[in-house]
């Protein structure tokens, strides 16, 4: 006889088989806004087929198998040898080759490529984070090599195909390259002045070798990385290789891999140069940061897509799950409070995903006001949007209960990589300063930011009311340092808000006014006003599987 005790009922099925990209409403009006409209019927079904991968039940298992399986140090082989290669699982390389082939490293030489990449980069992200480390850190050093032109014609055209070739060889014989960063070091961190790396020039014109450390190395397992050393005419900006010209390996030694908290399936290491580390100068001596400042700026604007990506993927599965589970006699999703907290974290979604799309096409449009709005805007939404990730994703888990806690449902890994971008590329409180600094010293930046803000201004009450509140912020300079993350805060907000009144439905600009402008919710997710048409907005956010109604 059976041993069967009973029938498993009222469990959600997994959300796998729909279009990661066609189910966000937010996600696709978007970049029906920016997307020009000769090339947008190509750029949806680009996402689309790309939406669709991410949605799927095979990249739903890279994604576990990358994160079970973190990848592994060889430093030497089985003969003695130094290699210092970093070996991944083949579901990592699935998964970033995937997105290689995307083209989510190229979107500088592309028609609306920052907004197509964006929208794509948050897409493909919710397939499984931690590889798109890689992926930004090879679309972000595009900028800064271009202040070498000789470099940029070499390297260029490998960082921004669609090939993925991980075996480490001379780069004039890969289809396609990958890039890393290695900037801070022990003793200073954020502080890049304390850097002690050295860089010393040998004869060739342009050629040093590099002695010292780098206490965080992004993705040591690229072809080549932007490193920050001290020349003889101050700091300055290198790309070392991995493999030299002549196809023997140039000295890079991987001391450790980090054991982090989350982003488990991607690799950062300590790494260390010896005195034979070569590398090429990038820039002017003694102009290092001015030089890699658009990367970091490129990678910050990734770092506000992931966090948007994160979001989504918890609210997502958070509305899937009470969609189909009953308590008390009715579905989750109809039950009037869990339906606040489930509005309150789709408004939060929705507004991160605005953001990042509006940053992304002031990259595409390229003018003197976008540069200015992007200076400003840019830090401010790092520190907002990667800040909020960890509470939303902790209140999305939240709402499947104890099934949430569970490794399985998929929701602790984003819990772990929630906190990641607030830290990576600067944290909360250097953003919050590079903000200041901004403001003071290019003056454009805060005009072009107000611009913009300015242009939803009569529309809400609300946001009109926290726009004059921000400006009273800005009027009083005393103590301002100390009081930066709540100005930042505010504006951050502002910048939302104005976002969505102009272009979200109604019922979204509403409660978000409501609830993150007029002061009228609580500090914590799921009190937003009862008066508010919150099951528009959830119904507005839920994604549906392949079947479903």
């Amino acid at each position: 006889m059976a041993a069967t005790t009973h029938t498993v009922t009222n469990q959600p099925p997994p959300l796998v088989g729909y279009d990661v990209f066609a189910g966000d409403a937010a996600l696709t009006e978007g970049v029906g806004r920016y997307v020009a409209d000769v090339r947008l019927d190509e750029v949806r079904e680009e996402l689309s087929t790309l939406g669709k991968a991410a949605g799927s039940a095979h990249a739903r298992r890279w994604g576990e198998q990358a994160n079970a399986n973190p990848p592994v140090l060889r430093t030497h082989d089985r003969y003695g040898h130094r290699i210092d290669e970093v070996e991944f699982h083949p579901a990592w390389h699935r998964l970033l080759g995937h997105a290689v082939t995307a083209g989510l490293t190229g979107a500088w030489g592309r028609p609306d490529g920052h907004v197509r990449r964006t929208a794509g980069f948050l897409v493909w992200t919710q397939a499984e984070a931690g590889h798109g480390c890689p992926l930004s850190m090879t679309h972000a050093a595009v900028p800064t090599l271009r202040a070498e032109p000789e470099l940029a014609a070499e390297w260029e055209p490998l960082l921004t195909s669609q090939v993925y070739e991980h075996e480490l060889r001379p780069v004039a014989e890969k289809g396609g390259a990958l890039a890393g960063m290695a900037l801070t070091e022990k003793q200073g961190g954020s502080d890049l002045r304390a850097l002690t790396t050295r860089a010393e020039p040998l004869a060739a014109p342009g050629e040093y070798v590099l002695t010292g450390h780098k206490w965080f190395c992004s993705a040591p397992m690229s072809d080549a990385f932007l490193v920050l050393a001290r020349a003889p005419g101050g700091l300055t900006c290198f790309l070392l290789p991995r493999v030299l010209p002549d196809g023997s390996r140039n000295s890079f030694r991987i001391q450790r891999l980090k054991d982090k908290l989350g982003n488990r399936s991607n690799a950062s290491a300590e790494v260390e140069f010896d005195g034979e580390s070569w590398a090429r100068r990038v820039g002017e001596e003694g102009r290092g940061v001015a030089t890699i400042i658009e990367m970091v700026a490129a990678t910050r604007l990734d770092c506000v897509s992931a966090s948007a990506a994160v979001m989504r993927q918890a609210v997502a599965q958070a509305l899937h799950h009470t969609a189909h589970r009953e308590a008390f006699g009715d579905r989750l999703i109809d039950k009037p409070l869990m339906r606040n907290v489930l509005a309150d974290l789709a408004l939060e979604s929705e507004a991160a995903t605005a953001l990042a799309l509006r940053l992304a096409a002031a990259y595409d449009a390229d003018t003197e006001q976008d540069r200015h709005f992007l200076r400003l805007a840019v830090p401010a939404a790092k520190y907002w949007v990667t800040k909020r990730c960890t509470p939303m994703v902790t209140e999305a888990l939240e709402c499947l209960g104890g099934n949430g806690y569970v490794e399985e449902s998929g929701l602790p890994r984003l819990l772990r990589e929630a906190p990641l971008n607030s830290i990576w590329e600067g944290s909360g409180n250097v953003q919050a300063l590079d903000v200041l600094r901004a403001m003071r010293r290019e003056p454009e930046a805060l005009h072009a930011f107000l611009t913009e803000i300015g242009a939803a201004r009569g529309a809400d009450h609300r946001l009109d009311r926290a726009i004059t509140g921000m400006l009273t912020e800005l009027a009083d300079l005393e103590g301002i340092e100390a009081r930066a993350r709540r100005l930042v805060e505010r504006m951050a907000l502002v910048l939302q808000g104005s976002l969505l009144v102009r272009h979200a439905p109604s019922e979204v600009a509403d409660a978000f006014c409501a609830g993150r402008l007029g002061g009228d919710a609580g500090a914590a997710f799921g009190t937003l006003p009862h008066t508010l048409d919150l099951a528009a907005v959830v119904a507005r956010a839920r994604p549906v599987a392949e079947g479903e109604d």
